[in-house]
């Protein structure tokens, strides 16, 4: 019960990190990589030391490309951002740069601006077909409880739980990306989409428990209060929460330390979000039906 008679302590603090999130987004943006924007990215590695980035981009401006974005990548590598380039252009890039130096290209990647929009399109269309389901799913479990809080009431607290689970991750890589110079790309909906999922079914556990309790008071004609309800549904469920977390959270900490470069903020930005999530399925999620229990009976 402990989380439950501090419940305003918690919404206090969700509150505080809501709002750090939101203004990291407003403050910093979400700078969007060449999956959304379109353009040409290539990962070069020195052989030898590397050349300062003024010298690299100096290189580059050789070849009449615009605007070029040139990123240091550990000790030996940079990444260089461009428009779309053909394939003349990208030759003429990689003799400008090997010109000087020993280099080898380690990735090429390039999208077209029309591309990058159908993609931006379908992964908003994406995360909204997720919490529509989400939705429609919670509606129908929950169908059969009423008392105190409707069926579609859970559907609507998840759904703004899940919204801050999402947007508490996604002000953090808004903060990492002006720090470090990454970028929003395809990795990052997915590390969204992931989070949805994991997050639903977190709170879906507790939910499940509270509808099951209800259900048994309602059978035996148990007038136990709801929020001793919500108390002990939270209890029992809670070391089953914080356990399957942990084995997500040492995981994605390997996958940090020792995966490849490109996967790095997908686990970042999963770890984040799994913290969250959890936090949010054991402080907020549960403990927020009780104020919606109170506004419905009056």
């Amino acid at each position: 019960m402990f989380i439950i008679n501090h419940r305003t302590f918690f919404f206090w603090l969700t509150g505080l990190i809501l709002a750090a999130a939101l203004g990291a987004i407003l403050a910093y943006g979400l700078p969007l990589g060449i999956d959304f924007t379109g353009g040409s990215m290539m990962e070069v590695g020195y052989t030898n030391t590397r050349p300062a980035l003024a010298t690299i981009q100096t290189q580059i401006a050789a070849v009449p490309l615009g605007t070029v974005s040139v990123r240091a990548i550990g000790e030996s590598d940079v990444s260089i951002r461009t428009r779309t380039m053909t394939p003349a252009e990208h030759a003429s890039v990689l003799a400008a740069l090997s010109a000087q130096a020993s280099t080898t290209e380690l990735s090429y990647t390039s999208v077209g601006p029309a591309l990058g929009s159908q993609f931006t399109n379908k992964a908003l269309w994406a995360i909204f077909a997720v919490v529509l389901v989400i939705v429609l799913y919670i509606a129908f479990a929950f169908r059969k409880v009423s008392r105190p809080v409707p069926g579609w009431g859970y559907g609507i607290t998840v759904v703004a739980m899940l919204a801050i689970d999402i947007i508490v991750p996604t002000g953090f890589y808004a903060a990492y990306c002006h720090f470090t110079g990454a970028e929003v790309d395809s990795l990052f909906i997915v590390a969204l989409l992931s989070l949805l999922g994991y997050c639903v079914n977190d709170v879906i556990v507790i939910f499940d428990r509270i509808r099951e309790h209800l259900a048994k008071n309602s059978r035996e004609n148990n007038k136990e209060p709801f929020e001793e309800t919500i108390g002990k549904s939270i209890s029992e469920t809670m070391n089953r929460s914080i356990n399957t977390a942990l084995t997500v959270v040492l995981a994605l900490i390997a996958l940090i330390i020792f995966g490849a470069e490109t996967t790095r903020n997908f686990a970042l930005v999963m770890l984040v979000g799994v913290a969250a999530g959890t936090f949010s399925s054991i402080a907020r999620s549960a403990p927020l039906l009780i104020p919606i229990a109170k506004w419905f009976a009056k």
